[in-house]
């Protein structure tokens, strides 16, 4: 009885729900009521029909099938085995890898011999060394004039080279000598780096060794732990921004090859003595020690005074990724002087860090405490007694930032005492090279280590500074093997390192056969893809790695998780999972299946992994021959290639063909036009068999231009596509021919010629029926003008063949709908009308007829909105103009309702490769940086003299007069100075269809008024049918639904730390050594201020603050 008292409850509940809501559209003034339920359901049909009649009939989806099927003979179902694919790319890639490893160790070898066979020269000139000055013959140089420039040129005269275009090296270049590259703040005259240059010479010859021997060779560097970087083949030098920072030991894949991983803590003096420009310099130096760090390393900053606390919301050491480096130097900016120095405060807090038994990931390797303060007195020994002593593993740097004249002795004991260097920042030219040589102290364990120490990374991916675009690079250290008496040398002579480009790899991977929705990737052990569809950073030329992880670079979910781990880990696997996918265009979403199947890449940390939907697991390849089918252009049977000729597509349709590489001689274009005039002139050359061209792609094309034709002979031209309402007919094939009928249809055809990378056919293979899309439009769009402009909509649906019972989806065929005719259809459709205008009204028993969305256009609203949540079509003629655009832009209040009710499913993510204008710097004065200018009134203010302002920039005027480097210019921001984009990062949202639900109706109840609407779901389409109430309720007004991208600061770095994504430290670890002599570190040097100077700027001082008053004026004279 309880259950079905409960079942009827809930019965009469919804049944006087639904009643209610229909009695509230009860005859009006106008006598018209909402239309009911089953009204919609027969619209909704009418519609399906409608679009499902003209779409089979015109675009010949029906037809292409049996093309398939008659040319059945001219191809052959191959199979994709998604294990087998995995193995022999993997091994591919491992062969290519171990060429390149194999080059690595021939010049390391050599580099440590050479250097040991070199006697050092302390007498060594200038004149006496010959080599080419990469700097000489760029355009930087040319900005210099006088001395400077002269002294640039100087020597590339003593070695003249000329240059040939290698296409290969995407530059002009040299194969019979190297290049030199000498950063800019470094005496190119002095005896180290003439000895440098002296010594690294003899690898000319062993560059050219590798070259002959593995000719795809690209760039093979030797970077110096002087700051020399020597290169082969030359060629000029490229800097970066128009004053050239470049220097090799701060790139990525040099820090990584110099040293182990590390945890490092940093930690600054805050207290009031460091104000003004000293302030200033310790950020500027912790923003320039955070960029030595890796993706390998872990890290946190904090700050002291009497207290100690991090300045980020980071309670203990996090990666030092990009993201989190970017958040610690905006928080380092924050930073404010005040208080005491407390060196023990700020120690402990570091030791903390680094020793505690937290769960959280890091290094495990090198320990270290970099310390930034002006100085102080007390040693704290107990510190050291207490946390470090006597085992050492926590090695301590110490910085005296500033010119002051405090005891530096205490911080020369501190480094000296815990195996670490002191180090002097006075100016901020002192900057750069004092926050890098840590890396040489880092580097003596693995140079003890000897051989164990000898071994290949690869990189991250990051933008090479020479022009090659995106790639890795293979880096093995080069050790000093001279004896110091009876002792090993323990400095690092550099780092080797051979650049391979990520297309190199690509190049290994099918690509065609995988279809469009196919693909393979591969992922380093930080989780970071170097193989990857969605791998395309917008930006170039900047500093930092291109980090892009796997969960980032797709959509994430728990699936996609534990394949990640597992090839993280090295282990084989597949899965097949149903996941959403975010269409290339990035406005929809769709869900859909997947099999990822992935192996690790031997020899390497990489996993590779390949992605296939259902439908590619078997695909298509021509097997014509020249005796089949000729393509030469004389032979005039042969109607397929002659429809690809310009003068056919007047009868025949447009042609856009993919800009693939067919044959090795096709000059590509991003013309499209120009692309087909050389395809076709190539191919009255060569026969599609020829050894240069690619059979696959070439035959496939072929076979496709003879389907596509046959096509429009036999459907298309029978019809007179106005009559249905259409602008265009098309198809698109796998082997890359995209038609478009009639001609001048073309003229408004904007979508890429290579189909695989277009949203409409990427999208058509995945979801069944057709698939609607109107021209995408923002708020910030110029509004469509229906009288002057034809709106097209496009529809698309994917042609599925079964042969033999293997799917396969080879083509998308579609029209283009017009926007104003198909308006005319919509609304007929929609109504209680015939296709020709006849029948009587559908009216209740009392008179009352319901509303349709032609005759009640005024009153009721009928839309069609995609599975994306943008406008298709309208019953408004004043929505016209917003087709396209996102719905909630056109009726906020709906666009709510059907997210709320689930109809709409959000979907936010971030996208981690966008670019955006750089924020301006508000310091824009003609200052110099960094250095706050008094005004008049302020030097006649006693006041201001005794301000802790007054007073820092007093300091910094006597020490700096004093030390002769008053001013010194920081030259280290200048990498920015001519940037006009910047990487960033930005908030993707997408929706889409959040149920199965195919139909609801429902009342949005206002205060004082209400408002019905009903929807449904078109089946076999991606169109939601939308009928409503026009009357809007301004108390219904709620905040409106946002597609647009938006920048964004990314996910709460903090609230990330309690899951932190899994990923694997390298396998060695070189920190300690019981050879290593640590009696090098850093005893700086002492200042000797002119005492004559200092007293006068005591004088004068007093002389001002005083006055006459107080002093005699002989006294002040």
């Amino acid at each position: 009885m309880a259950i079905c008292t409960q079942s009827c409850s809930l019965f009469c509940f919804v049944s006087i729900q639904t009643v209610l809501i229909f009695s509230l559209s009860a005859p009006g003034t106008n006598g018209f009521l909402f239309p009911q339920h089953y009204t919609m359901q027969y619209w909704a049909g009418r519609i399906e029909q409608e679009i499902d009649r003209v779409v089979r009939l015109v675009s010949g989806v029906q037809q292409i099938k049996g093309i398939y099927n008659e040319k059945r003979n001219q191809f052959e179902i191959k199979k994709n085995s998604p294990k087998e694919l995995v193995e022999k790319v993997a091994l591919d890639i491992e062969k290519l890898l171990a060429k390149k490893r194999k080059a690595l160790e021939r010049l390391a070898r050599a580099a440590e011999v050479f250097q040991r066979a070199n006697a050092w020269k302390d007498n060594i000139k200038e004149n006496e060394i010959e080599y080419y000055d990469a700097k000489a013959d760029s355009e930087y140089a040319d900005e210099f004039d006088g001395e400077e420039g002269a002294q640039m040129k100087s020597t590339s005269q003593q070695l003249q080279l000329t240059f040939v275009d290698d296409p290969n090296f995407k530059n002009q270049v040299n194969y019979s000598s190297t290049a030199v590259q000498i950063p800019t703040d470094i005496y190119k005259g002095s005896a180290v780096i003439l000895n440098e240059l002296n010594w690294t010479a003899a690898l000319e010859e062993v560059f050219i060794q590798n070259r002959n021997e593995d000719p795809s060779l690209l760039w093979q560097v030797f970077g110096s732990a002087t700051g020399v970087t020597r290169y082969y083949p030359a060629t000029p030098w490229k800097p970066p921004n128009k004053i050239d920072l470049y220097d090799v030991r701060r790139r990525p894949w040099y820090i990584q090859g110099a040293s182990s991983p590390k945890d490092m803590v940093i930690i600054v003096d805050v207290s009031g003595s460091v104000s003004g420009l000293t302030l200033r310099l310790m950020k500027t130096s912790v923003k320039q020690m955070l960029d030595t760090l890796s993706d390998d390393d872990y890290v946190n900053v904090g700050k002291f005074s009497e207290t100690a606390e991090q300045v980020s919301c980071f309670d203990h050491l996090v990666q030092a990724n990009v993201h989190n480096k970017k958040m610690f130097k905006r928080d380092v900016e924050n930073m404010m002087a005040k208080g005491t120095t407390d060196y023990k405060t700020g120690l402990e807090f570091a030791f903390n860090q680094l020793l505690n038994k937290s769960s959280a990931p890091r290094a495990n390797c090198n320990k270290i405490i970099m310390m930034f303060t002006d100085g102080g007195e007390d040693r704290v020994q107990d510190v050291f007694e207490k946390y470090n002593w006597p085992n050492k593993t926590v090695r301590v740097f110490t910085f005296s930032v500033g010119q002051h004249n405090y005891d530096v002795t205490p911080l020369q004991w501190m480094a000296c005492a815990n195996k670490g260097y002191y180090y002097e920042i006075p100016s901020m030219g002192a900057i750069r090279i004092n926050t890098q040589e840590y890396l040489d102290v880092l580097g003596r364990p693995m140079v003890l280590a000897g051989k164990k120490a000898k071994k290949v990374q690869w990189t991250n991916v990051y933008q090479d500074n020479l022009g090659l675009g995106l790639v890795v690079t293979g880096t093995m250290p080069v050790f000093n093997l001279t004896m110091e008496g009876n002792m090993q040398n323990q400095l690092l002579l550099g780092v080797m390192g051979v650049d391979i480009p990520l297309n190199e790899i690509k190049k290994l991977t099918p690509q065609y056969n995988l279809g469009a929705n196919g693909y393979m990737y591969a992922v380093d052990p930080n989780g970071y893809v170097l193989l990857h569809p969605n791998l395309r950073p917008k930006i170039i030329n900047f500093g930092e790695l291109v980090t892009l992880d796997l969960l980032d670079a797709e959509l994430e979910d728990e699936n996609k998780q534990q394949i990640r781990r597992d090839m993280i880990d090295g282990k084989p696997g597949e899965k097949r999972i149903r996941t959403l996918i975010k269409s290339i265009d990035e406005r929809y979403i769709d869900e859909s299946v997947r099999t990822y199947t992935w192996a690790p890449v031997n020899g390497t940390d990489y996993s590779l992994g390949l992605v296939l939907p259902p439908y590619s697991f078997h695909y298509i390849r021509a097997n014509l021959s020249d005796q089949i089918l000729q393509v030469q252009l004389q032979n005039n049977f042969n109607k397929d290639f002659e429809s690809l000729l310009p003068s056919s597509f007047e009868s025949e349709g447009h042609v856009f063909i993919a800009p693939r590489e067919y044959c090795k001689d096709l000059q590509l274009s991003d013309n499209n036009t120009e692309f087909l005039d050389n395809f076709i002139a190539l191919m009255e050359k060569v026969t599609p068999d020829s050894k240069q061209c690619d059979n696959f792609l070439l035959h496939n094309l072929i076979l496709d231009t003879g389907i596509i034709r046959q096509l429009v002979d036999r459907v298309w031209k029978n019809w007179d596509l106005s009559t249905y309402g259409l602008l265009a007919v098309f198809a698109a094939t796998d082997g890359g021919i995209t038609r478009v009928f009639p001609h001048k249809a073309a003229e408004d055809w904007d979508e890429n010629p290579e189909p695989f990378n277009t949203s409409y056919y990427r999208r058509s293979l995945d979801n069944p029926g057709y698939i609607f899309r109107a021209p995408y439009r923002d708020q910030n769009s110029d509004l469509l003008d229906p009288v002057n402009d034809t709106i097209g909509i496009l529809v698309s649906t994917a042609v599925d063949i079964n042969i033999n019972g293997k799917v396969l989806k080879p083509a998308v065929v579609g029209v283009k709908l017009d926007l104003e005719s198909w308006v005319e259809k919509f609304k007929i459709l929609a109504s209680n009308q015939t296709d020709n205008r006849q029948g009587s009204r559908k009216c209740g028993p009392g008179g009352a007829c319901e509303m349709d969305c032609e005759v009640n256009s005024d009153d009721l609203l009928c839309v069609l909105i995609d599975d994306g949540g943008f406008l298709v079509m309208s019953n408004q003629k004043s929505h016209w103009t917003q087709v396209g655009m996102f719905f909630s832009e056109v009726d906020s209040s709906l666009m709510n309702t059907l997210f709320n009710k689930s109809f709409y499913k959000r979907k936010e993510s971030y996208d981690y490769q966008s670019v955006c204008t750089p924020t301006p710097n508000s310091n824009t004065g003609a200052a110099r940086r960094g250095v706050f200018v008094p005004t008049i009134a302020d030097f006649l203010n006693l006041a201001w003299w005794t301000s802790a302002t007054a007073w820092s920039l007093f300091q910094q005027l006597l020490y700096g007069l004093a030390y002769n480097s008053w001013l010194s210019i920081d030259d280290v921001t200048a990498d920015d100075m001519d940037s006009r984009e910047v990487s960033c990062i930005t908030k993707q949202t997408q929706f889409y269809y959040g149920n199965r639900t195919v139909a609801y109706n429902q009342m949005i109840d206002c205060v004082n008024c209400s408002r019905l609407f009903s929807a449904q779901r078109l089946s076999n389409t991606n169109l939601l049918f939308v009928v409503a109430d026009k009357m809007m309720c301004s108390s219904c007004e709620t905040v409106k639904l946002s597609q647009s991208e938006t920048g964004s600061e990314g996910p709460h770095l903090c609230e990330q730390l309690d899951s932190p994504r899994y990923r694997r430290g390298p396998p060695t670890c070189f920190d300690y050594s019981v050879l290593e002599n640590s009696a090098d570190c850093g005893r700086g040097f002492s200042f000797k201020p002119s005492l004559g100077v200092l007293m006068s700027l005591q004088v004068l001082l007093l002389c001002l603050t005083a006055g006459p008053q107080l002093l005699p004026t002989p006294f002040c004279l």
